[in-house]
């Protein structure tokens, strides 16, 4: 079964369930002869939703957006929702989250608060990547979404953090290749390091831990006797970090191959 049907059944049964759970406790969560109902519930979600009680919170969401589907308040209960499945962080409650934050974008793409919408999807993706040496789908799920926001709301309040994230995620991808770069270097592979290494720069040129992968691809080239090539690397190394375990290395081969190059 592709894993796209797989998704979508698992966010099916998972709103099915959660459905049913929620519909045994949406009964008397207003009071009696509460003049505005809608302002009620969202009130007490939110209250909620800041102590950390995600099933409450979305109890009183949910009966927004299913009983008072008239209200203004109506696609901050949908955000609300949203919101519960990502502060409760489990496998199974982001897979909702992601499936509210997107039907939120769908229903309400011109809201004041379709940033925020987008922003938090990428952190669904956000939430799940794994570590460097482990699949990355979700972590190229975040690099679209966080890219999407970026994109999409440059004059958004939630910028900077989601640019931050956005490096986090492109660092993440960008180590994982870099990895297996460096698999390829101590595995005396060089070409396929110089090839490996060459592609993060090429795709990542900001990759933040670039200065040893300057390293080990000048290494690399020095290695299949490349060391024309190899020299830009190491004085790239230099120019751009103050700081790095490879400096004196670097600043050493600089010298070296300068003076090989005079030599001939």
């Amino acid at each position: 079964m592709p894993a796209a049907t797989r998704i979508t059944r698992l966010v099916f049964v998972l709103l099915v369930a959660s459905a049913a759970a929620c519909a045994s406790h949406s009964k008397g969560l207003v009071p009696p002869g509460t003049s505005e109902p809608d302002k009620f519930l969202i009130e007490k979600g939110n209250a909620a939703l800041a102590d950390k009680k995600w099933l409450t919170a979305r109890e009183f969401f949910k009966q927004i957006v299913e009983v008072y589907t008239q209200s203004p308040l109506r696609p901050d209960a949908k955000l609300g929702v949203a919101d519960t499945y990502l502060g409760e962080g489990t496998p199974e409650a982001l897979v909702l989250g992601i499936n509210e934050y997107r039907e939120f974008l769908s229903y309400y793409p011109t809201n004041p608060r379709a940033d925020y919408a987008q922003f938090k999807l990428g952190m669904c993706h956000f939430k799940q990547m794994r570590a460097a040496q482990r699949d990355q789908t979700e972590t190229r799920e975040t690099i679209k979404e966080l890219q999407a926001f970026v994109d999409r709301y440059p004059n958004s309040s939630l910028l900077s953090e989601g640019q931050a994230r956005l490096r986090d995620a492109k660092n993440r991808l960008d180590e994982s290749d870099y990895l297996v770069g460096l698999f390829y270097f101590r595995a005396r592979w060089y070409l396929g390091a110089v090839n490996r290494f060459q592609g993060v720069l090429k795709t990542d040129p900001e990759y933040s831990d670039r200065d040893s992968l300057y390293y080990y691809l000048g290494e690399s080239l020095v290695k299949i006797l490349r060391p024309a090539e190899a020299l830009p690397y190491y004085e790239r190394l230099v120019a751009e970090f103050d700081k790095s375990e490879f400096l004196e290395e670097a600043r050493r081969r600089i010298t070296e191959l300068k003076a090989q190059a005079q030599s001939k």
